[in-house]
């Protein structure tokens, strides 16, 4: 694509105002509590739209368009899981999260939560949870990186490794200076950019092809391959029920009980009150988005294959990548500088997302690390050991993101299916059920995050011979097509309740935090004392 100069000056003052961002917040963040949770101090409209922009990435704006684009219809199960999934998170576990963290010794990360809740001295739980934030969170963000060199290449037409370093030092400095603060504001402001994205792309590209009708289904795909009942929402393209593309999709709801970046913003918000507010707007938000992405593969699909689009579909075929769809659309139906600004929504939804799992993994090393060894170390030390930790996991989610051939939805699906399993029962449990102990948490937290690995990971069933000479990992993911997140989540949830029932739990202790919990005066003190 030729760069123009509107759209490289969107890009470049986008970032600035990022920047500028960052650098204002690095004077407020004075504390762990400011770096990492803001201080308890979001409204409602920050912490919904914080909350679900840092949840749906680049992914939203590049792989779930892809995979509609390519796979038909049946791909938007995802979407439909993802919405039920953000529904019952906010319903369910944001306001009993909010006030359970702040009534269990003010807990400003989720292994130091799981810690205080249980009332243990023991390290165990906060480092394991720590290593499977750490673990999960490279490959999360290294989705981003890639999505991010996949836009600057496409963009600039720079090269791939060039587009990778230019995206991630954007993404670094203000994540570096601001911490939560910069995190948030900036989530805010790229969510909404994000919203008025997805909603005027597809309907420019409807509004491009004079004659619908014309268009027949089903043609090839950009790989050549005839995708029959590509609008059926329950076929696979043999005719048959794709009960497992069903099932897996509804599945991907089950990750938001388990997401550190986004339970965290739960437990910022400056009072439980304002929940109510915040799930109305995050609720109606990802609706939206999530139906505009939808429509965004769908709607390429037409455009493209509109018979006087012939030249626009070899064009977009050369690019090889069915994920660039957002881009290829925007930068064909749009004007210069208004393409350059819908683009940078792509960029801001993978700074969104970028920012917080490094803060959310700078605060797991940091404070359920480094602290537990460094017991004395002041506030000021341990925010400049999160700095520095930023740096450290971006270096190491550059490297994993260095492959080209890296795909956005893969490595999203990876890392959620980890992080939902891994934390999601443990999370769900741990504030409604008073039988639960700390070493189920450990359990649940283990098996979950080691099924999914085992489950995407090991070739049970040995090894496919591809077409470039590599081979292929026959797996149970690959051989049973169920996304990992549901065994690994029913797994984990068994061995919480498994492990909770066989150890000892502290009765007294437990009834007097619940009680606080449900005590009608746990905001008013946390204002009072924040």
């Amino acid at each position: 694509m030729e760069v123009n100069a509107f759209t490289v000056a969107a890009f470049i003052i986008y970032a600035l105002i990022i920047l500028a961002i960052g650098i204002y917040s690095y004077k407020k963040s004075k504390s762990m509590s400011d770096y990492f949770i803001g201080g308890r101090s979001l409204g409602p409209w920050t912490t919904a739209i914080s909350a679900q922009a840092s949840d749906m990435s680049g992914w939203l704006l590049m792989g779930l368009p892809g995979a509609i684009l390519v796979g038909g219809l049946t791909e938007s199960w995802i979407a439909i899981g993802l919405f039920l999934g953000t529904y019952l998170n906010w319903k369910l576990i944001a306001s009993r999260l909010r006030r359970m963290s702040y009534a269990a010794g003010d807990a400003i990360t989720i292994p130091e939560y799981l810690q205080k809740r249980f009332f243990t001295e023991s390290p165990v739980v906060r480092l394991v949870c720590a290593a499977i934030i750490f673990v999960f969170f490279l490959v999360y963000t290294a989705s981003a990186f890639s999505a991010g060199a996949k836009l600057f290449n496409f963009v600039f037409g720079t090269d791939y490794t060039l587009s990778l370093t230019i995206g991630a030092l954007i993404i670094i400095s203000y994540t570096f200076l601001g911490g939560f603060f910069a995190v948030c504001w900036t989530d805010l402001i790229q969510g909404i950019l994000m919203f008025v994205a997805l909603v005027i792309v597809p309907f420019a590209a409807l509004a491009a092809v004079p004659n619908i009708s014309a268009v027949e289904f089903p043609v090839a795909d950009i790989n050549g391959i005839i995708v029959e009942y590509y609008t059926s929402f329950i076929q696979n393209s043999n005719g048959s029920f794709a009960w497992q593309t069903i099932v897996s999709g509804l599945a991907w709801g089950l990750g938001y009980f388990g997401m550190p970046h986004i339970l965290v913003r739960f437990m910022a918000i400056k009072s439980s009150d304002m929940i109510k507010k915040s799930r109305l707007i995050a609720t109606i938000w990802v609706a939206i988005t999530l139906v505009a992405a939808v429509l965004v593969g769908i709607v390429g699909y037409i455009y493209l294959n509109s018979p006087e689009n012939a030249e626009l579909l070899a064009s977009f075929n050369a690019l090889g990548d069915s994920e660039k769809i957002f881009m290829f659309l925007s930068s064909s139906l749009l004007p210069a500088l208004f393409a350059g600004v819908i683009l940078s929504a792509i960029l801001a939804a993978i700074m969104s997302t970028a920012d917080s799992q490094l803060l959310v993994t700078a605060s797991a090393v940091t404070n359920d690390m480094f602290k537990i060894f460094k017991k004395n170390a002041s506030d000021k030390a341990l925010m400049w050991v999160s700095r520095l930790t930023v740096v450290g996991i971006s270096i190491i989610a550059y490297l994993i993101a260095l492959d080209p051939n890296s795909s956005v939805m893969g490595l999203v699906s990876y890392a959620w299916a980890g992080l939902g399993a891994a934390f999601g029962p443990a999370m769900l449990l741990s504030l409604f059920w008073k039988r639960m102990t700390i070493w189920g948490a450990v359990a649940g937290a283990a098996v979950g995050g080691i099924s999914v690995v085992v489950w995407e990971m090991v070739p049970f069933f040995g090894y496919k011979a591809l077409e470039n000479g590599a081979s292929a990992a026959l797996t149970l993911s690959t051989e049973t097509g169920i996304y990992s997140l549901l065994p690994a989540f029913a797994l984990a949830l068994v061995a919480v309740v498994a492990v909770s029932l066989i150890t000892k739990v502290d009765k007294a202790k437990v009834e007097e935090l619940f009680k606080k919990v449900e005590s009608t005066t746990v905001d008013s003190i946390a204002a009072k004392a924040e």
